[in-house]
């Protein structure tokens, strides 16, 4: 599974696009896993207008896919990767210097692919959703604009001040998604989401936030186990006050201070309710 992450993530970013992202997933067909992929048309239907927003300044087209695997049980887990094929932070644009790694925006769809890719040979007796928000984040003349307004599936709108601030819009369709078509008993998320994670951990350790305490406790237990390093952040919820829109219900970035944090709070607020979470930055 590692491997196969790794291949992926490897690739340039004009061989990655959702395109080839989605068709990486048609091969777990093999393993047992059903797929869906849904094409810009069907996602405007059900009213992703945060995926679709942050997709709007690329010539590709977005992707959204939806990966089944049921091994029996009554337990249902979902996985949600940020798939970003490329990043150049739309018209709030990256430096020049580095841009380039960009695409690796998308290791956490890879992940989750990775994850299907063996779920087959483990036999988990469970149910496992993975859902994939797939796009290029490009400066092109219909690009989002900083002040636009998006609307999610849920209906919650956003106001995107920095559109290099993207994933976790595009993880608010999904986890939308997950709370209408999935009755799910924990869900875990796992995005290249901020630099800000990256200066508070370094690139060894990835940022681990989360509502409860049981799934906190087996993750860390897990990543022990697989010689990964994970760090329990705090979700501080003063820092709300920091995503409050005048224009929306929330915008996309708060303060410069805590960014790790306002990121994982604006995707809890698409969490559905009552539901165990995780978000891995």
């Amino acid at each position: 599974g590692v491997f196969f992450t790794r291949t992926i993530v490897s690739e340039p970013g004009n061989v990655i696009i959702p395109e080839t992202l989605a068709k990486a997933a048609e091969t777990l067909k093999k393993d047992g896993v059903k797929i869906e992929v849904l094409n810009a048309k069907e996602m405007q239907k059900l009213g992703m207008g945060a995926l679709l927003g942050i997709a709007r300044g690329s010539v590709q087209e977005p992707k959204f896919i939806h990966l089944t695997y049921n091994g029996g049980g009554k337990k249902v887990i979902t996985l949600v990767g940020k798939g970003i094929t490329f990043d150049t932070g739309g018209l709030s644009l990256k430096p020049a210097q580095g841009m380039e790694t960009m695409k690796l925006d998308m290791s956490g769809g890879a992940l989750v692919l990775a994850v299907f890719s063996v779920l087959s040979k483990l036999h988990p007796s469970l149910t496992v959703h993975g859902l994939i928000s797939a796009t290029e984040n490009m400066p092109g003349p219909e690009a989002i604009k900083p002040g636009d307004v998006v609307s999610a599936m849920n209906g919650k709108t956003i106001e995107v001040l920095n559109t290099d601030a993207e994933g976790r819009v595009v993880l608010a369709d999904a986890m939308s998604y997950a709370d209408a078509n999935i009755k799910s008993d924990a869900i875990i998320d796992v995005a290249t989401l901020t630099g800000a994670c990256m200066i508070a951990l370094g690139e060894e350790y990835a940022g681990l936030f989360s509502n409860n305490s049981d799934l906190t406790n087996a993750l860390q237990i897990a990543a022990k186990n697989t010689g990964e390093k994970v760090w329990e952040m705090p979700l501080v919820e003063e820092y709300n006050a920091q995503l409050k829109s005048e224009v929306a219900d929330i915008k996309n970035i708060g303060s410069r201070y805590g960014g790790a944090i306002t990121g994982a709070l604006f995707i809890g607020s698409f969490v559905p309710e009552n539901t165990p979470w995780v978000h891995l930055d």
